[in-house]
C-alpha cells in the first residue's frame, strides 16, 4: 500500500476521496429512504413546522407546486414552514393550512391514514404472543 502511495500520490488520494463521497452519499441515501418509508411519516396531518418540501415527501406531491400555491417565492433563502409562510404573508396559520389541505385533497398520491381501530370496535385482535 505504501508503494502504490509513493508511486501514485494523486490517485490514491482521488480514490479516497471518491470511496468517501460513495460512503457518505449511499449512508445518506439510506438514512433518508428508511425514514420515508417509516408509515408515520407517510400523509402526516399538516403542523405548523412543516415545510412545502416536507409536506410534499410525506404526500408524494410536486414541493415546487405546493410552495408556488403556497405564495413562497421560487428559490427562498431558507425552507419556511407554514408559520413563517402565514406571518410573511400576513394571514393567519389556519388559513394557510388550509390552503396547503386543499392542495393536498386535489393532488395527493397517497391517501390519508386511518388511526388504528380500538379492540372492540370490530377489529380482529392480534392473536396471543404476537
Amino acid at each position: 500500500m505504501t508503494a502504490l502511495l509513493r508511486r501514485h500520490p494523486i490517485l490514491v488520494t482521488c480514490f479516497a476521496l471518491a470511496l468517501a463521497a460513495t460512503l457518505f452519499f449511499g449512508i445518506r441515501t439510506v438514512q433518508r429512504t428508511l425514514y420515508w418509508m417509516d408509515p408515520a411519516h407517510q400523509a402526516q396531518a399538516l403542523e405548523p413546522w412543516m415545510t412545502p418540501r416536507y409536506i410534499a415527501h410525506s404526500w408524494l406531491l410536486d414541493g415546487r407546486e405546493l410552495s408556488e400555491h403556497l405564495g413562497v417565492p421560487p428559490k427562498p433563502k431558507e425552507r419556511p414552514t407554514l408559520e413563517t409562510i402565514a406571518e410573511k404573508r400576513g394571514v393567519p396559520l389556519e388559513q394557510v393550512m388550509d390552503e396547503a389541505r386543499a392542495f393536498i385533497e386535489a393532488n395527493a398520491k397517497r391517501a390519508p391514514q386511518s388511526p388504528p381501530a380500538a379492540p372492540g370496535d370490530g377489529a380482529p385482535e392480534a392473536p396471543p404472543g404476537e
